[in-house]
């Protein structure tokens, strides 16, 4: 009986420290792993077995479907994070799935009915089953200590976007883009499968990995989130391509998605307000090889027709989608508070090696639609089967966000002033404005010989450049006039300000679409 009864205990202790082990041996080599067995088998697309009276709510029946509050995951043991899902319906018609990693063990998250409140719609949840989810938020005191607010959503293939302090919802992120551009058709990979560690009480971060899948790819994530005035996201990725199939034109590294209708280059007459958009430029860090960084801004656009450029780097420093335009009176939108969308910085973490950064603008009619993508393509491609890793840090910026340490553009204006009607002027003749601030500007004497310079390609000719300081608001004001020598071709200009041998700003970088 003695000897039975130490059996059972050495039995119950093995067992206990197996699920200790298991909850602290589970991460991100687990997931990768699984990645990399989905890459060895041909892609089996994810069926779609949604309910049909679900399939059939319509917009107002599917956001009439909401959480309980009180039904979030770590709330009654107050933890300083929560967890709240959105169901499925409508258009989310693919679930994922959710486990928690506790000290126990993980544990899969079932569908519960009872978590969601379905107002007025009539349907019967209790003959679903376990459905799975469409996404999850987490919920975080972000503003406020006694109330906790969204800091990150995971909703849709691989979207997810995130907020600092103070910020509005506005671009989202992207675990991978395939074939953007290029290819026979843009693929979306979607996140499948997700574990999210439960966090210790006074913990200030939160740690997500997630399975994603592909026709092409599969890979391991895992997400380090960092509330804060500026969140940021320390990412770890592992890919796998599939053997056969097309090749990938296009593999999209860190992709950012954002939407921009109209601004100060492209003002529109018929909308009261100034600007309307998420993003007003995207930033780049391109590092030479040697130890040198040239930063380029490109004002975005509302393109007639799909636009793609890119930006090669030997080694890339960073590159974001960035809302640089913080003042409210810019925008007048009471309600969107455009002037509150965050700015998102891609900070690569090691030598990601050389590549480009690639940005697509689409035409959108209005702001409902992103319009906007941009991220990094590596020159080369491992074998099938053999793995990508990369890292990067994702920073959600607010007022206080990533810029050149010299100079950098507040604001790119198309047009001219007055004209005399008598003169004659050539069609073709345009005029950008461009004003600049930064630290190497505002230590400038008052006499400071600073000129513009500016370059095009063959299709423009420089007519006219000047660089003067701005009194209204002490900044530096540069003036450019091109003639389109070639109007069914694109016209790229380059332009910074240069005191002496020295530049002062980041090169100014803006294409003018052909007729």
């Amino acid at each position: 009986m003695v000897r039975r009864t130490a059996t059972r205990g050495l039995l119950l202790f093995v067992l206990a420290v197996l699920c200790v082990w298991d909850a602290r041996a589970f991460g991100f080599d687990d997931v990768a792993e699984r990645a990399r067995q989905l890459a060895t088998k041909p892609y089996v697309a994810p069926k779609e077995q949604l309910p049909a009276e679900l399939k059939a709510l319509d917009y107002d029946g599917y956001r009439d479907i909401r959480f309980k509050p009180e039904r979030a995951l770590w709330k009654k043991e107050g933890l300083p994070f929560e967890l709240a899902f959105f169901h499925l319906g409508k258009f989310q018609t693919l679930p994922v799935q959710i486990h928690e990693i506790t000290p126990q063990g993980v544990r899969h998250v079932a569908f519960d009915k009872n978590d969601f409140d379905y107002g007025r719609n009539k349907l019967s949840p209790s003959t679903w089953g376990d459905l799975g989810f469409a996404g999850f938020r987490v919920h975080y005191a972000l503003n406020n200590p006694a109330y906790k607010d969204e800091l990150v959503v995971f909703l849709g293939a691989s979207y997810f976007r995130a907020l600092g302090k103070g910020q509005h919802y506005g671009l989202s992120a992207r675990g991978l883009a395939i074939d953007t551009v290029g290819g026979s058709g843009e693929e979306f990979p979607r996140f499948s499968e997700f574990w999210i560690e439960r966090p210790a009480p006074g913990a200030t971060s939160l740690v997500i990995h997630a399975l994603l899948d592909s026709p092409r790819a599969a890979g391991a994530y895992r997400f380090t989130l960092r509330p804060g005035d500026n969140s940021v996201a320390d990412v770890q990725a592992r890919l796998f391509l599939r053997a056969g199939g097309s090749p990938i034109a296009t593999l999209g590294i860190a992709p950012l998605t954002s939407m921009f209708h109209h601004g100060e280059n492209t003002p529109r007459v018929a909308d009261f307000r100034p600007e309307v958009h998420d993003s007003d430029g995207l930033m780049v860090a391109s590092g030479d090889g040697k130890g040198g960084v040239e930063w380029l801004w490109r004002p975005l656009i509302n393109p007639r027709r799909t636009l793609v450029t890119s930006f090669a780097s030997k080694e890339p420093k960073g590159f974001g989608l960035m809302q640089r335009d913080r003042t409210a009176a810019n925008y007048e939108d009471t309600e969107a508070q455009y002037h509150q969308r965050p700015s998102a910085w891609v900070e690569p973490v090691g030598n990601w090696g050389p590549g480009r950064v690639e940005l697509m603008l689409l035409h959108t009619p209005d702001e409902t639609d992103d319009n906007v993508v941009a991220y990094w393509v590596p020159s080369t491609l491992p074998a099938a089967g053999q793995p990508l890793d990369f890292a990067y840090r994702l920073h959600w910026q607010g007022e206080q966000q990533q810029r050149p340490p010299a100079g950098w553009a507040v604001q790119s204006r198309l047009g001219h002033g007055f004209i005399d009607r008598k003169a004659k002027r050539d069609p073709n003749e345009l005029q950008y404005v461009v004003d600049f601030d930064g630290p190497a500007l505002r230590n400038l004497p008052a006499d400071a010989p600073v000129k513009a310079v500016v370059s095009s390609n063959a299709a423009g000719r420089i007519v006219e450049r000047n660089a003067y300081r701005n009194p209204l608001t002490n900044t530096w004001r540069m003036t450019v006039r091109v003639t389109r020598l070639q109007p069914t071709q694109p016209v790229e200009l380059r332009a910074f300000l240069q005191n002496g041998d020295s530049a002062l700003t980041e090169t100014w970088t803006n294409i003018i679409q052909p007729d």
